[in-house]
């Protein structure tokens, strides 16, 4: 008699679960439109919250009082304003040790025209030497340097912490396995729960600036070392095990130099990071790009405003662009008995050009600095123009239609309703989601998640905040999609979406605030547009990429089979591109909670807002609880749609 197959016991079904689930939370809401609902079930009541706040202003108190947390950095941040006293003297003049400064800015032109000839050629040369020539000739040389002046004592610090820990996450599994969920968390927290911490331990300006920027940068690069020294591959190891290596020359003769493209690339990362969040910390003082940009956006000169937008992002492009370049150049290797002038032939022509242009500033002044009046800033007609487009009768018309429709038609509704669903609705749909995409792992940590937002008290400014965020990732995905579609049928329309792509993700998020006011002013409409035109980036170039990958055969069967192309798209490109899509639309989702909180800045009434107030006090408890509830949330959406993109890709298998 043959055995009885065997049957597992009441599988986990996940579409009947999420529609459990999804049934449950339906239930509730139209429990509470029939106003039968219990008040204590559609938002808990004030005496259900746990005071998480003061629990962790308690620790931190006790972290920084009792345990002497503050008088370190008090005296650490002595030596940093040292270091960024002596980098401000060097770059824009501050009245400080060594006294040599400023470079002229001729100078510094001309060595970062041949660092980019010696990087990528004359391209890159010329949008280096251009970059600081256009800065200076428009008259913001000495508030760019105050910028660069941070930047080049942050980066570097956070270089070497995040080398330093990287090393030793992929050195001891421990330590990996424990710092792996802090730079996760660490990754999804805004921007503004970097800033209080940093105002409180290290003063107000540009120490607090500096290390809030250090802090921000570290995570990606400790990840990238990581995963760099991972990917040695073991006949490299044991050729450098059978040639005697120690086990420190086996890190610096070995490994480090095998893992070089990926560390370089957690270098590119942290510059950007850095230059972002440099600006950033205009919100606490930093002087600089940011500052100007702040002050003039918030008197509504958006002429100025446009020009400094444009420094930034030519300053963002020129590094980003650089550091892409130093990832993929080889080391040079020169012939033994090749003279060091040979050898060094950039760093000669660089300090020779250097010297040459601070030598002539002592005789021609303006090859050293460009006074008032004597710059080409053009802000005031610029401000001038903008003003009079906005009020022609035709702008005026377009831009309040779309404002209307949007807000009173739209965003609002939208909003209402969201705030309208009980709060155990939200916690179930998100887990019905969850759930179906992810599985029942998935499920509970949205679930627990969701939860804890529940917990916090700061409910309804998180529902806020979500609405903006779906909002404008839904808007992004109506444009970016088809976008993505229509450029992946050219090869040449392809290439030039996707360098818009790069360059349009190197830019500063404060800059897309800037058409989104010029539009639509101070209004919710502003807001997701600035959110959406932030989020719609990867989402059109995950699509294109997602597009082209698609295998050949796959296509080519779909042609023999009579397919038009409307069918072949959709029953056989996007369902194969669809795993590398989720990747575009997991970071559309990361990027907009990252803007949500800079579009505070235009007026919002989420979680955003109420940490920038935070700013004005030491409400680090507040300000903590409040970081957390949109890093849960971002979270939340991080690990379901990566879980589906990986399971995507095993079912169709293109892992």
């Amino acid at each position: 008699m043959a055995d009885a197959p065997y049957v597992t016991a009441n599988p986990f079904n996940r579409s009947r679960a999420a529609l459990l689930f999804l049934g449950c939370a339906v239930v509730l809401t139209m429990l509470q439109y029939a106003a039968l609902l219990p008040s204590w079930l559609h938002r808990l009541p004030e005496t259900m919250i746990p005071p998480f706040a003061a629990w962790l202003d308690v620790v931190f108190n006790f972290i920084k009082d009792d345990l002497g947390l503050l008088k370190l950095t008090r005296f650490l941040t002595s030596g940093l304003e040292n270091v960024l006293d002596a980098s401000g003297n060097i770059f824009f003049g501050k009245r400080r040790w060594p006294n040599l400064g400023p470079m002229p800015w001729t100078a510094v032109a001309g060595v970062a025209a041949v660092i980019g000839y010696y990087l990528g050629g004359w391209r890159l040369a010329a949008l280096a030497g251009g970059t600081f020539v256009w800065t200076a000739l428009i008259g913001q040389w000495k508030i760019a340097m105050e910028t660069v002046s941070v930047l080049v004592v942050a980066a570097p610090l956070a270089f070497i912490i995040g080398l330093s820990w990287g090393i030793a996450a992929w050195k001891y599994e421990w330590i990996n396995k424990a710092i792996k969920p802090v730079l996760s968390v660490l990754q999804t927290l805004p921007f503004f729960t970097y800033l209080l911490p940093a105002v409180i331990f290290f003063k107000v300006g540009p120490t607090a600036g500096a290390m809030a920027t250090i802090v921000y940068a570290i995570p990606p690069m400790i990840l990238m070392t990581t995963l760099g020294l991972q990917k040695v591959s073991p006949e490299v190891v044991e050729a450098g095990k059978m040639s005697g290596c120690s086990r420190f020359q086996m890190l610096r003769h070995v490994y480090l130099p095998s893992a070089r493209s990926d560390i370089l690339v957690g270098v590119n990362q942290v510059i950007m990071l850095c230059l972002a969040m440099v600006v950033l910390t205009a919100f606490i003082g930093m002087p600089g790009l940011g500052a100007k940009l702040l002050a003039m956006m918030g008197s509504f000169k958006l002429g100025r405003s446009f020009e400094i937008g444009i420094t930034i992002v030519l300053l963002a492009v020129t590094l980003d662009r650089m550091s892409k370049a130093w990832v993929i150049k080889q080391p040079v290797h020169f012939e033994k008995g090749t003279s060091w002038l040979n050898r060094h032939k950039t760093l000669v022509l660089a300090v020779c050009l250097f010297v040459g242009f601070t030598l002539l500033s002592k005789v021609i002044p303006l090859v050293g600095s460009i006074g008032r009046g004597q710059d080409f800033s053009q802000g005031r007609e610029l401000d001038r123009a903008i003003k009079g487009f906005l009020a022609i009768d035709g702008v005026q018309s377009v831009t309040y239609g779309i404002r209307y429709v949007l807000n009173v038609w739209v965003l609002n509704p939208f909003r209402d309703f969201m705030l309208s669903i009980p709060t155990p609705a939200v916690i179930l749909i998100i887990v019905a989601f969850a759930i179906s995409l992810g599985g029942r792992r998935e499920g509970i940590i949205a679930g627990v998640f969701f939860g804890l937002v529940a917990l916090s008290g700061w409910w309804d400014r998180s529902i806020i905040t979500l609405y903006s965020v779906l909002a404008a990732v839904s808007i992004a995905m109506l444009i970016g999609i088809p976008l993505g579609v229509w450029a992946s049928r050219s090869e040449k329309w392809s290439r030039r979406i996707l360098i818009a792509c790069d360059t349009a993700q190197t830019f500063p998020s404060f800059i897309y605030l800037i058409p989104a006011i010029m539009l639509f002013g101070i209004t919710a409409t502003a807001v997701v547009g600035s959110i959406t035109i932030f989020a719609m980036v990867p989402l059109t170039r995950y699509t294109i990429e997602g597009l082209r990958t698609v295998p050949l055969e796959m296509t080519e069967a779909a042609d023999m089979a009579g397919a038009t192309r409307m069918q072949k798209l959709m029953n056989v490109e996007l369902p194969l591109a669809l795993p590398t899509m989720a990747v575009g639309f997991n970071q559309a989702i990361m990027f907009a909670f990252f803007m949500v909180i800079i579009a505070a800045f235009i007026g919002t009434q989420d979680l955003g807002q109420e940490l920038q107030r935070t700013l004005a006090g030491t409400d680090l408890g507040k300000n903590f609880v409040l970081g957390i509830c949109v890093s849960l949330m971002a979270l939340t959406f991080d690990v379901v749609i990566m879980k589906w993109a990986t399971q995507k890709k095993q079912a169709l298998g293109l892992t």
